[in-house]
């Protein structure tokens, strides 16, 4: 690729701002006893180092699960007997970042560096990775292999990476359903009676083979193997856990779903709804598998995860916003707007973990690494939204139906002025005395009805675009 050195001078930026993220102040500092997710990672390598491996999962004298326990995959606790986070981070995500920016099509070598740029400088991973210290860029750049792979046919590569994905970190689930249904659809075309069939074979050996190999020291007891999935799955946590900008979360303002209904009804109801509300995208992934359509399917149904599902954490907003990244390029309005969101979700918690100033210093160098790189408020056409199909589809019914890139253009007005608004009056106001939470909760509601919007945005986006392909053949 041409200009290459400027890649370089991209991976380093976005090394720094690391780096300089990393100098602040972290979850838990100086808060005993439990203290934060700094706390939990250096725990976890004491528990990894000194412990023989059948005990890492199981309540002891030596292992207190109350206290920072080992709650996520294997791979994570081998990970952790490593010991070598940022160097994991150069080594997988930093380079999925760089190569599918150089693999896009379509676009100049000068917008594929601004592509990375601005992937690289995304503010929720980084204030997470290095502030939060919460390490989600090592599972989320596997997902990323996982893509290029599936994306390029390199199908037995992309499973195996997306497999160390979900061994590294189980909310990686969230994007399960888009890679199966994907990867089921290329079976289909290709003939379940030929080499659709040898495919199908091909990547369920490789699933297999690879979730065998990192639970292998897991499976010599039945109940080593239990103990492992109960501290993957708490489902006695509860609906949702602290401020999180999910639907279940925001309703408990009206009405205290988590008190109300039994335990069983509750995870019940996330189920439907979560399923419910992927469905149509996943179906229509199956049955015309592409890669546009991958990437979208990704956005949709791990927001549809983050926002039904059974116990969400403010965190697993990334798994959404890493595959809105993808998508920057061809949809640079839509996607900076929702990445600020999802930033500005996480606000309590960064809040609480003195964070403020790094989260307002990086989102604000994001915006204005989009805003240049992209001109996103001249992007805001029917067509550049990848609305028109649609757009022209309500335009049989109401003719006067021209005004939807102005209503969005208002709503984006509207949300930024808002979430600005409320970071201010977090930051220097004190709630009243019989609301504490106020203004978390304000955080949380607000994020909530953006990502519903979004969330229908991107599911028609999903389902108009089989006609925008039939009109572009018959074009042809």
């Amino acid at each position: 690729m041409e200009k290459w050195y400027l890649m370089t001078v991209v991976v380093l930026i976005g090394l720094t701002v690391r780096w300089t993220v990393s100098l602040n102040s972290y979850s838990g500092a100086g808060k005993p006893p439990m203290f934060g997710d700094y706390e939990a990672q250096r725990h976890w390598q004491e528990i990894t180092f000194n412990l023989p491996i059948n005990q890492w999962y199981f309540n002891s004298s030596d292992n207190n699960l109350q206290y920072w326990g080992l709650d996520y995959p294997p791979l994570t606790a081998y990970h952790s007997l490593l010991c070598a986070y940022l160097i994991a981070d150069l080594l997988i995500y930093i380079p999925a970042v760089v190569l599918y920016c150089c693999c896009l099509k379509e676009i100049s070598t000068k917008k594929k560096i601004a592509n990375a740029l601005c992937i690289l400088l995304y503010p929720g991973l980084i204030l997470i990775d290095y502030g939060h210290f919460q390490y989600n860029s090592v599972s989320l750049g596997f997902a990323l292999w996982g893509v290029l792979g599936v994306s390029y046919d390199w199908d037995l590569l992309g499973s195996l990476a997306f497999c160390l994905a979900i061994n590294y970190k189980q909310m990686e689930l969230y994007h399960s359903l888009p890679f199966f249904c994907f990867l089921l659809g290329k079976c289909f075309k290709k003939g379940l009676k030929g080499k659709g069939f040898v495919l199908l074979i091909k990547l369920a050996c490789t699933v297999v083979a690879s979730f065998i190999l990192c639970w292998l020291p897991f499976f010599t007891e039945r109940e080593q193997t239990l103990q492992v999935l109960r501290r993957l799955f708490p489902v006695d946590r509860g609906l949702f856990e602290d401020k999180v900008a999910n639907v279940w979360c925001s309703f408990s303002v009206f009405l205290k779903i988590k008190d109300i209904l039994p335990h069983h009804i509750q995870i019940m109801i996330s189920f439907c709804f979560t399923f419910l509300s992927l469905l149509p995208a996943c179906m229509k992934l199956t049955l015309h598998p592409s890669p546009k359509g991958f990437k979208f399917t990704l956005v949709s149904c791990a927001l549809s995860f983050f926002l039904f599902s059974f116990q969400v954490h403010e965190k697993s907003i990334l798994l959404v916003s890493v595959p809105v990244c993808l998508v920057l390029s061809e949809i640079p309005f839509m996607s900076t707007w929702f990445l600020l969101v999802s930033t500005f979700s996480m606000l309590p918690l960064l809040l609480k973990d003195e964070l403020v100033m790094p989260s307002v210093v990086t989102a604000m160098a994001f915006f204005i690494a989009c805003t240049t790189s992209f001109s996103i408020f001249e992007k805001t056409s029917e067509e550049e939204l990848q609305l028109k199909s649609f757009s022209i589809s309500v335009r049989k019914y109401f003719p006067c139906f021209t005004f939807l890139p102005r209503i969005i253009r208002y709503l984006f007005l509207t949300s930024v002025i808002t979430m600005v608004l409320l970071t201010l009056m977090t930051v220097t106001l004190d709630p009243p005395q019989k609301l504490p939470d106020l203004f978390s909760v304000l955080v949380c509601f607000v994020s909530c009805l953006n990502f519903l919007f979004f969330l229908v945005y991107f599911n028609i986006i999903i389902m108009w675009d089989s006609k925008n392909e039939r009109n572009q053949k018959k074009i042809n």
